[in-house]
């Protein structure tokens, strides 16, 4: 096997992402348009999407470091905007796009443009996510797309798979339709529910730092690999485990905390960057095959779906938007007022990625009966150009959108604030748990260690400790280890505070891992091995 291909991948897309860092335009979107240039470039391979390598290899992997970093509690708040998007406009979408297709496009069987429906419907989570991350979206709006990203991949496949189904002759039903998409929801949250807490048990029993990442890089290839093997979907599968380990990821050791963080921060980059280079590199590949419309009318149908996919995100979004306050009072006096912007920045941010493309790839070369599957190529066609033009256009237009409405992003001031009272909370937490321990004479200290520890609650610096000879007759330890040692109940005291202010939704995710980072790196700096 040839792994050069492979190589020059990663190492070219990693150093367009990189560089993309240097400037205002966004890493995707430099990503896709210096790979349609590559790959004209004489003596670069092609790179053909292959739906058995993206769907069970990159996208769990990315699912799962997208859905550790969400917040399980905005989400649940927002469960009925996302529900509404990520089922109900991916539903929506693929009949009015699909049904759009048909009437555009001549001689193309509704079956077969309900396939092309299903298969643009889903915005990319990694498209939404890499440009929320980089326009500073607010934190509500950034909630729900992010929530709609994680869930509609698995309805989108679900609705792909009925409506393929019914386009090679395998007699789809509504009722077999609507019962493979409970068997897909259902099993996929329930192998989910049934993964997450033995998963998570193993996580906090396993000593080493080494051994829990190399858990964690496997769990999310092992959620959806089950989940798929009953038909079930892998993708919610990995989304219901991510997100409870990441609402519980307090509750592992320190030092796997800090060596997860960073792992999955460079899988993240390094798929990231390779998915949307692979975007781009599949011009070549997806032309060759167009044969009889090269003449033009293939651009004009793909304007034409493009311009119907971004108008079937507004018909959706604001009556999902208003309706629900207009039919519930208990909506309305439980929400704030919504303005026109918010849901018009949420239409808008619908980009497409790479599962759209791994979709359309996985589409059989023939039907029943060995006919060619109806206008394969075009379809392909088209799911290009849908991803491209939604990425470049919205993606390139999205940051001065927000800045032309002047949304109102976060409150410095007031997260600041809730910053310093959670810290306050803590530090008191923590002053109490080390007088009760110091008033016990095995945690006997020489005033000046004692003193040290109350200072690291005023300022937090990482700092190198001697290691002292002395010894506790009481105990055994040193007064190095037992100082080390109170360090270590004084932080899990702050620790648990920030997680009950957390629960409490006096601070949010974000800002419990800020905290909880701090921790983490004082508390390795107490318990650095000794060299």
């Amino acid at each position: 096997m040839d792994v050069m291909p492979l190589l020059l991948l990663v190492a070219g897309s990693a150093a367009i992402a990189a560089a993309a860092r240097r400037t205002p335009v966004p890493a995707p979107l430099m990503l896709v348009a210096a790979a349609l240039v590559i790959s004209y470039v004489p003596g670069v391979p092609d790179y053909t999407l292959d739906p058995h390598v993206v769907l069970p290899l990159l996208l769990p992997p990315l699912l799962y470091t997208a859905a550790t970093d969400s917040s399980y509690l905005d989400l649940r708040a927002q469960v009925r905007p996302v529900a509404l998007l990520s089922v109900g406009y991916v539903l929506f979408a693929t009949f009015a796009v699909g049904w759009a297709a048909y009437l555009i496009v001549p001689d193309l069987p509704l079956t077969a443009a309900l396939v092309l429906g299903a298969v643009v419907a889903p915005p990319d989570a990694v498209a939404a996510t890499a440009v929320a991350r980089r326009v500073g979206l607010p934190s509500r709006i950034t909630t729900i797309l992010q929530g709609e990203s994680l869930v509609n991949d698995a309805t989108a496949i679900t609705a792909y798979r009925v409506a393929l189904a019914a386009a090679i002759g395998e007699g789809a039903t509504w009722a077999g339709g609507i019962g493979e998409f409970l068997l897909a929801a259902v099993g996929g949250v329930g192998f989910g529910l049934v993964l997450m807490v033995p998963i998570h048990w193993l996580r906090t029993h396993l000593k080493e730092a080494l051994l829990q990442n190399t858990l964690s890089l496997l769990i999310p290839f092992v959620a959806y690999a089950a989940a798929e093997q009953v038909h079930a979907s892998g993708v919610l599968a990995v989304v219901t485990v991510a997100l409870y380990l990441g609402h519980r990821a307090w509750q592992v050791d320190f030092a796997t905390r800090l060596q997860e963080e960073a792992v999955w921060k460079m899988v993240a980059f390094v798929l990231e960057s390779a998915v949307f280079a692979l975007i781009g590199l599949q011009l070549p590949v997806i032309l060759k095959g167009l044969g009889e419309y090269e003449g033009g009318r293939a651009a004009w149908y793909a304007i034409a779906l493009f311009l119907v996919v971004v108008a079937t995100r507004f018909v959706w979004v604001y009556p999902a938007t208003f309706l629900p306050r207009l039919l519930s009072s208990r909506i309305r006096e439980r929400e704030d007022e919504p303005t026109w912007k918010a849901p018009f920045v949420i239409a808008w941010a619908g980009m497409r990625g790479v599962v759209s493309l791994a979709i359309a790839f996985s589409i059989p070369l023939t039907v029943h009966g060995g006919d060619p599957f109806p206008e394969r190529n075009l379809i392909l066609f088209l799911t290009f150009t849908t991803v491209i033009g939604t990425l470049v256009v919205q993606g390139l237009t999205l940051p001065p959108l927000i800045r032309l409405l002047k949304l109102p992003g976060r409150d410095p001031q007031a997260e600041t604030l809730a910053e310093a009272n959670a810290q306050a909370q803590a530090s008191r937490a923590a002053e109490r748990r080390l007088d009760e321990l110091l008033s016990d004479e095995r945690n006997a200290l020489p005033g000046p260690l004692a003193d040290r520890l109350r200072s690291v609650l005023e300022r937090r610096r990482n700092a190198v400790w001697e290691r002292l000879g002395q010894v506790n007759p009481l105990t055994g330890e040193t007064f190095d280890d037992t100082y080390r040692r109170l360090s270590r109940e004084m932080i899990s005291a702050e620790r648990a505070v920030f997680v009950k202010l957390r629960d409490g939704r006096y601070i949010d995710d974000e800002m419990l891992r800020i905290l909880l980072r701090r921790l983490d790196l004082e508390e390795a700096a107490a318990y650095r091995e000794a060299a």
